[in-house]
């Protein structure tokens, strides 16, 4: 039986749109591609710290089985492959999963993509190390929903990172009149700003859910040095949070 999907159409429908151009770092997923090295510094050492894992060493996740949740094109799959863990990629678009597909096997890694949802893969009994939630969460109908199935997701001492956009004039100045409208990085509607979720707000949501916040960070542009960085203090536009199943 199907269970009940937090899955909104609309949101689908607007990456289904973009699916083909998600491994062109000058096409409509550019600020995803400029933003990747600075969420991936954050997922590495938080899973490092959480594992016990040394990052310089070879295949430093070997052994960890990780869920990328709203995979896209994969590009936060095929770094955790390449450090050795078990990826699955899971995307509700299913025009996501053959160019996520696709583009690994030419980068000769072994990801399990799926179109799937996080609450099928729930009902179905899988459990994973690690769950990355990256950027889905303004995206889905009900979040404590989706919150909740991913930390039915997680094996017990298991961590999830979760980013998401604060909601402030800040945020809608640089994530849609800025992105969107002035820089045109992104399609017009792409976001929808009241969507958005203080870190107050999401910490809130991560307890309901069942899980224990036990970190967050803004990952903050800098427009003269063309760069992203994580900072402990400024969380006003992009952030991401971790937490934990007890």
């Amino acid at each position: 039986m199907q269970t009940q999907s937090t899955i909104d159409p609309a949101e689908v429908a607007k990456f289904e749109a973009m699916a083909a151009e998600w491994w062109d770092p000058n096409g409509k997923f550019k600020p995803l591609h400029m933003l990747n090295p600075c969420r991936l510094g954050y997922i590495t050492s938080q899973i490092a710290a959480e594992f016990d894992r040394d990052l310089t060493g070879p295949l430093p996740f070997a052994g960890l089985r990780i869920l990328d949740i709203g995979c896209g094109g994969g590009l936060l799959s095929e770094p955790m492959a390449r450090l050795g863990a078990t990826v699955v990629g899971a995307d509700a678009a299913p025009r996501n999963i053959p160019v996520a597909r696709l583009h690994a096997e030419q980068s000769g890694l072994d990801i399990d993509y799926r179109h799937t949802t996080a609450e099928d893969l729930a009902a179905a009994g899988e459990r994973f190390d690690v769950v990355l939630n990256m950027e889905v969460v303004e995206h889905v109908s009900d979040p404590l929903a989706y919150l909740t199935a991913c930390r039915d997701l997680l094996k017990q001492g298991g961590l999830m990172v979760c980013s998401t956009l604060n909601r402030n004039p800040k945020s809608f100045m640089m994530a849609i009149i800025g992105a969107e409208w002035v820089m045109r990085w992104l399609p017009k509607g792409t976001h929808d700003w009241a969507k958005f979720i203080t870190p107050d707000e999401l910490y809130d949501l991560l307890r309901r859910a069942g899980l224990d916040p036990v970190d967050r960070k803004g990952m903050v542009f800098n427009p003269v040095a063309w760069s992203w960085s994580l900072s402990s203090r400024d969380l006003s536009c992009n952030y991401a949070t971790t937490s934990i199943r007890r």
